[in-house]
């Protein structure tokens, strides 16, 4: 496959030269801007797809007439965050006794 070149990018001195102190063991400056340039248009697309779910599914809602109620959402949430919590407090007391 042919390759094709981003353009060149002007950035202060400070700026290289903290993407500089950040490279690891055998990583080019280059490659690390093509990663960056990677992560953020995976995370775009995925921005956009969440946004393109959610207007779908509020879509639905208002069709169907069949909401879920704010204090149904933050029930669910405050018994997931109660159960990430305990597991993690079991994992915490679990190293300290180690």
């Amino acid at each position: 496959m042919k390759t094709a070149a981003i353009p060149a990018v002007r950035v202060s001195p400070e700026l290289r030269q903290a993407a500089e102190a950040v490279l690891e063991s055998g990583e080019t400056l280059s490659g690390f801007v093509e990663d960056a340039v990677r992560r953020n248009v995976e995370f775009r697309y995925a921005q956009k797809a969440f946004v393109e779910r959610g207007l779908a599914s509020g879509e639905t809602a208002r069709k169907s007439g069949k909401y879920v109620s704010p204090a149904a959402v933050l029930g669910k949430l405050e018994r997931r965050l109660d159960k990430a919590r305990k597991a993690r407090s079991g994992r915490t007391g679990a190293k300290a006794g180690a």
